[in-house]
Parts: C-alpha cells; structure tokens; sequence
C-alpha cells in the first residue's frame, strides 16, 4: 500500500477525536478478530494441480480473479435479495400517485432537469459511491483539522492573525464580501504560482544565495488535486475520520434531542408553555430594539470569547471555575425556574366537553306499529340527500354500540333525550315534518297521500284511518285510476308543523334526538 499521495487532500495529522456527552454512550470497539490461519504450501499447490484446465488461474493474480468473481456472485445475490425486502420508492402509503409523480420516476430523469437520475438503491452502486465518496471526502478533514488547530492556539501566530482580520470584519461589515476573494488569491492562486515557480534549490553560502525569484518559465508542473488511491494508508486515514465524524455527529444529534425535545415537544405544558412566552417576549423585545442594539460590538465580544476558551490554560481554569461556583448553583436555578412555572403558569385542569348527537329512527310497519329501526348520525329528513336518492340510512341497532369521536372519551354515563325537538328542526331547516313538542318528542314524517296512493312510502291501514281522511284517500285513488283532470292544482308538501292528536296520519319514518357530554382523551406520554 503507499504510504503518501502528495497530491491528495488527506488529514495526516492527529485523528479526527470522537466526543462523548454527558449521559451518551460511547461505542464500544469490536471484540478481536481471530487471525484465519495460512494454508500451507503444500494444500496450495494441490488446489492448483486440481485445476489443470484452467493455467491462467495459477498464482496470486488468478486466485484474486477468482475471488472477485466470486465476489460478484455474493453482490448480484445479495441485490436480490434486497430488492425482494426494500420497497421500491414509487409505493405510497395511500397508494395515490400525481402526475408529477408519474414524471419524476426513480431511474427516470426529469423532463424539468435533464441529466438528473434519480436510481433506487443498489449495493454495488451503495458500495462504489463510498469508496469514490471516502477517496475525495479528505479536503472537508483536511479543513476541520486546520479549523480545530487554529482555535485550540498550536499556533498563537496564526490565532491572533485570525482574530486581527476577524476584528476589522467586525468593525467594518463591509469587508466581509472582501474576506472570499482574498482567501481565493492568498490560499489558493499564490500558493499554485509558488508550486508552478518554485524557488531555485541552491547549496551556496549565505553570501553566495539569492533571494526567490519569479522571473523565467515554470520550473514545476501544475498543481492537480487527484482522489487518494483505494486500499492506501491515505484511504484508511479518510475512513478513520468519517468514522469519527459520524459518532461526532451521533453524539451531538443525541444531546440535541435530550436538551431541546423535552422543553419543546410539551410534555412538560407548564415549562414549554413558560418557554413559549419567554420566547414570545424575547420577540417582541427584539423587534422594538434590535435596530439600537451595537450589532458590532456583540459579535466582536462573542468571537473573542470563542476564541479564547479554547486556549488550554483558559480551558482548566474555566472548568475549575465551573466545577466550584456555576456547578452548585444550576440546582437552585433549576429549582427557581421550577418555582416560578408553577406559580405563573396556570393551565387549564378540565378537559375540553362537547355535546354529540345520535337519532334514533323507527319505520311504520305494514301493521301500522313503529318498529325500532337503527341509530344514525343523521335524522333522515324528508329532504335529505339520502332520502331522495333512495339510499338507506345508516348507523348502529344497538344504543352500546354508538362510539364517541376520535379523540374523544364520555363524561356522562347515559344518553339525555332531547326535549328541545322544535329547535334542533329549526337549526337544520327540515320541512316536511311533524313535531311532537310533548310526550316522547318524536318527529314524524309528514303524511303524503300522492306517495302513499302510489304504493311509495307509508303501506295504508283503513281501519285506522278517520273517515274524512279514508274518504280523501279513496278519491284520490279513483282520480289517479282514470287520470288527472285538466286545471286540478298539484299537491305541494306541506312544511313542518306541531301536532299532538294521536288520529293524525303519519308518514313512514320518525325520528328523536339523544345527545351525551364528550371530553378529550388524556394521551399519556409515549415511553421511550
């Protein structure tokens, strides 16, 4: 394997340190690996006088042909199997599918973005984009390393320059579009000319030496950035940091969640609430005085500050500063904060209530005797969408089988009639109907002699009808056997109206309200 690519952006210094929170688990390393033994000489050479047909498969380099077809077996095997378990990408949960969706199928590049694939997952594609990904990723460690060497002062020189030009941004904002273009020409272009025309190597005297000089054609070639070469030491210093990298990010990812979810997500009411209205103030506080406030100077301060807790000398003086005085008093603070949620914010102890409704329906028989039918959410008026399309109703023949909303709990036992049956008629505008304002408060059907001299609704009972009312009827039958005559005014339906003589006729259907208290459901808290 090589030992150096100089040519590669590669972190060559110290590794990439992983940090461990408070209350984090740090990983634990991989318990030791037995070493397989070596066959020995002689079973080599048997393998390969096994084999006579195949000569090009002897040595080193056609064992290693073997292993990678071999290798590819395991892939191609493996991607079936994967393919058999991965959902593909274009299965929704609700199964429903956009045009755009259609347009912008994996695999597919988009009409609105030529050149962009957007391929399922694929193990030997999973596996080459990591390994051209791991070859390239060393300039974003090379950078972090320069990052953390700066700030931690190996170098003060370099500290106190950065602070020097991060003083001047500060004071003077307008520098800041500056700051690019001046890192382009002094860390990029000055050091590719001096790698271009490097200094004349001499082994004069110091009174014999010359200074550099620019002057002449190049003396070097150019500058190429090129990935590092797979399986060198250059590789494995870049998956030593991406390792790294992502138990960093694991670990700061965990002591986000733990800080912020708690106070945030209201499992706690009173302190998200508390929070919510600091926050709250702090906005509007912001937007009164953010324009008066020295912009400059606080930036200054902070980056100073930054910048000089990573000093070493500062850091052990900070922690000790922090174990004896801040470290004491975060209980009484905590319990202050505490206190002062409890006593300022009051939350609302009952529950939301709310009334729900069931009808409860019967149907006239042939009999003349109302028969228990079902209870509905709706009261199948007359004029009601299902009524005139001829649908059923639809609903629950049992009372223990109405359930409350979801969401929703009961906060009484039992269902109340609705004695009140004259208003909720008048809030839904029903017409076509009769309303019982005494008794059990049913509300009927209005009469309908056309429906019912067509066989259409309310099977006739003579012997329980009052002679006018079977005298109206048989001539309305008699009428309808040999036709309309010409100028008869056609039968409107009449509206709503009160009624409380039990020899009215009725029509088929009548209905009753119940209603019952509902109260949200308390959701505990999920376990983690």
């Amino acid at each position: 394997m090589d030992d150096y690519s100089p040519d590669s952006f590669v972190n060559r210094d110290e590794p990439i340190p992983t940090v461990v929170l408070d209350g984090s688990t740090p990983p634990q390393p991989p318990p030791p690996r037995r070493r397989p033994r070596t066959p020995s000489p002689s079973a080599e050479h048997s393998e390969v006088e096994s084999t006579p047909s195949h000569p090009r498969h002897k040595g080193l380099r056609g064992r290693l042909s073997a292993f990678k077809e071999k290798a590819r077996i395991q892939d191609q095997l493996v991607e079936k199997l994967l393919a058999q378990v991965v959902p593909p990408d274009d299965d929704g949960d609700d199964g429903a599918h956009t045009p755009l969706d259609e347009a912008q199928k994996p695999g597919v590049p988009s009409s609105s973005s030529p050149g962009v694939e957007r391929p399922n997952f694929n193990l030997t594609t999973m596996s080459n984009n990591f390994r051209r990904f791991n070859a390239r990723i060393g300039v974003v460690f090379v950078f972090q390393a320069r990052v953390m060497r700066l700030l931690s002062w190996r170098r003060p020189t370099q500290t106190l320059s950065f602070l020097a030009v991060y003083t001047f941004v500060c004071l003077d904002p307008y520098l800041l579009p500056l700051l690019p273009l001046a890192i382009l020409l002094v860390g990029v272009l000055v050091p590719s000319f001096v790698a271009r025309h490097p200094a004349i190597p001499c082994s004069l005297t110091s009174e014999q030496a010359i200074g550099y000089s620019p002057h002449g054609p190049p003396l070097a070639p150019a500058i190429q950035v090129k990935p590092v070469k797979e399986l060198s030491r250059d590789f494995f210093r870049n998956m030593r940091d991406l390792q790294n990298s992502m138990e960093d990010f694991s670990q700061l990812h965990d002591a986000v969640i733990r800080l912020m979810v708690p106070r945030t997500n209201f499992s706690d009411e009173a302190l998200t609430s508390a929070l919510f209205v600091a926050l709250f103030a702090a906005c509007l506080f912001m937007s009164i005085a953010s324009n008066v406030l020295p912009w400059r100077l606080i930036f200054l301060s902070l980056g100073w500050a930054v910048t000089c807790i990573g000093h070493p000398a500062l850091q052990s003086r900070l922690q000790s500063a922090r174990e004896k005085h801040i470290h004491p008093q975060e209980e009484k603070a905590r319990g202050w904060v505490e206190k002062w949620v409890g006593s300022d914010v009051i939350l609302d102890s009952a529950p939301e209530t709310r009334e729900v409704e069931i009808f409860e329906l019967q149907r006239l028989s042939g009999a003349g005797e109302w028969e228990p039918w079902l209870f509905s959410a709706s009261p199948y008026d007359p004029l009601s969408a299902g009524r005139i399309a001829g649908d059923r109703p639809a609903g629950t023949r049992f009372f223990e089988d109405v359930l409350p909303p979801s969401g929703w709990e009961w906060s009484e036992k039992k269902w109340a009639l609705d004695l009140w049956s004259r208003e909720w008629v008048e809030e839904r505008i029903i017409t076509g109907v009769e309303v019982e304002t005494e008794g059990e408060r049913w509300v009927y059907d209005i009469y309908d002699e056309k429906r019912a001299a067509d066989k259409v609704g309310v099977v006739i009972d003579h012997s329980a009808t009052p002679p006018a009312a079977a005298a109206a009827a048989a001539a309305d039958n008699n009428n309808n056997g040999k036709g309309k005559e010409k100028g008869r005014a056609p039968l409107t339906r009449p509206s709503w109206e009160e009624g409380e003589d039990a020899d009215r006729r009725r029509g088929e259907w009548r209905r009753r309200r119940w209603v019952r208290m509902v109260k949200r459901k308390n959701m505990p808290n999920a376990e983690a």
